[in-house]
C-alpha cells in the first residue's frame, strides 16, 4: 500500500502505508516535516493536509471533533483534513495529500 504526499517544497513522495495507521503516522515516520504536536489525538491542527480532489468523495467524512479542530487551522479549504483522522487501508491505496502551511 502506498500514499502520495506532497511536502512544503512541492516534492511528491511515495510512502509505504501500514494498514490501520493514520496518514499522520506514515508521514511522521517517513521523516517528512510535519509538526503533529498532539501525536494524533485530534487535539490540534498541526497535521493539517489537503486531500487531492479525486479522493475527497472516497474517504470518510470528517467527524464533528475534526471539523472543530480545523476551525482553528490556517488556510483551511474544502480539501482540508487532519491526517491523524485519515486511516490507511486497501481502500486508501494511492491516496494523495499535500501538507498544508502551518503543519511544518
Amino acid at each position: 500500500m502506498k500514499i502520495l504526499v506532497t511536502d512544503k517544497d512541492g516534492k511528491e513522495h511515495e510512502l509505504d502505508a501500514v494498514t490501520d495507521w493514520s496518514v499522520m503516522e506514515v508521514i511522521r515516520d517517513s521523516g517528512l516535516e510535519m509538526l503533529a504536536q498532539c501525536g494524533g489525538s485530534c487535539a490540534c491542527a498541526t497535521c493539517h493536509v489537503y486531500v487531492d480532489p479525486e479522493w475527497i468523495e472516497r474517504i470518510p467524512e470528517p467527524t464533528e471533533e475534526e471539523i472543530g479542530m480545523l476551525d482553528g487551522a490556517f488556510n483551511v479549504n474544502d480539501q482540508s483534513r487532519l491526517s491523524c483522522q485519515l486511516f490507511c487501508s486497501e481502500a486508501t491505496n494511492g491516496l494523495k495529500v499535500k501538507i498544508a502551511p502551518g503543519s511544518y
